[in-house]
């Protein structure tokens, strides 16, 4: 009997086809989502795990954490972004995400974030040093991902709360730092 699928979501075909060609190479069978409504018909059946990202294109991952939960309470469900904030780390958390990892990712590291050292052996995802402070772009970026959290992603109402002009706030956002190092 071959195990259960990973579901993977993701808008990005050729990403969502290369992770699971990774994965399918490491004996786990895969079934890929490019929009809401794939996933969650494809989430009907059985599922080992699901990966998710945060931007599905018209859709947003973090409302699929809710119906997919529902359908797999004890599937763990890995929340990939290429738009990492602690802001929405913790949102995904909450509505019931098991982890959350920037992109990119590799494969072992998917496997570990999803089921553990027994089946990625060995493998960790990159961190930070913990006793590296943040930089200081890095930390006013981190800061409007909150408040645009605060303001339910409205970017006109979260600019007036920061007292910045809309488009100011976007090119602020766009300005993604990689990493704490490097700012």
């Amino acid at each position: 009997m071959s195990p259960a699928p990973i579901l993977l979501i993701d808008d990005d075909v050729a990403f969502g086809r290369m992770v699971a060609r990774a994965l399918e190479r490491r004996g786990h069978p895969c079934l890929v989502a490019t929009c809401a409504t794939d996933a969650l018909r494809l989430a009907d059946g059985a599922v080992a795990g699901i990966v998710l990202d945060l931007k599905l294109g018209a859709d947003n991952g973090l409302a699929l954490i809710g119906p997919l939960r529902d359908r797999h309470p004890d599937v763990p469900i890995l929340l990939l972004t290429g738009y990492a904030s602690i802001a929405t780390a913790v949102d995904a958390i909450k509505r019931g995400a098991s982890d959350y990892r920037p992109k990119p990712i590799t494969a072992d590291a998917l496997l570990q974030a999803l089921f553990g050292a027994e089946d990625a052996e060995g493998a960790t995802a990159p961190t930070d040093p913990p006793d590296q402070p943040l930089h200081p772009r890095r930390l006013e970026w981190e800061y409007l991902q909150q408040v645009l959290a605060a303001h339910e992603g409205n970017v006109s109402s979260a600019a007036r709360a920061l007292g910045l002009h809309r488009r100011s706030l976007q090119r602020k956002l766009a300005k993604r730092p990689v990493n704490a190092a490097r700012g």
